[in-house]
Formats: structure tokens, sequence, C-alpha cells
């Protein structure tokens, strides 16, 4: 999860190289924080929160695969 996180980051950003993806894992729960520069912040969440939308919906449909629940939260 972490990993496709940090593709699809990298591929909306100009700052690759700084973007940090974080694990934090529970029972049944792992959140991801995803921290990329001040000025790409923007560019991650997109027009009224879509891309960061698509992005939780991505990870949504991967996760109930292996039945666990993803959390994406996008730091400053």
């Amino acid at each position: 999860m972490k990993e496709l996180i940090e593709y699809i980051a990298q591929a909306l950003v100009d700052n690759p190289q700084e973007v940090d993806v974080q694990e934090i894992k529970a029972q049944q729960t792992l959140v991801l924080e995803l921290r990329v520069a001040k000025e790409d912040l923007g560019k991650v969440i997109g027009k009224k929160g879509r891309t960061a939308q698509a992005m939780r919906t991505i990870l949504s449909c991967a996760s109930a695969k292996e039945q666990k629940r993803v959390i994406l939260e996008i730091v400053e």
C-alpha cells in the first residue's frame, strides 16, 4: 500500500524526492501519512479534494483484498 501511494504521489508532484509516506499499523487498520513539499500540497489534494479522494478510493479497493482498512492522511 505504501509503495502504491508513493508511486501515485511522485507522479503528481514537481518535487518527487520530497514525497514521504509513513505507515502506522493497528490491528485491522493501517494509517498512511503522506507528506509532500508545501508547494505540491495543492496538486496532491486536487480541486475540491478530488485527487485525494481518488487516491483513497484506490487504496480502499486494494485493501479489500487483504481485508484491512486503510486510511490516507495528507499531512502538511
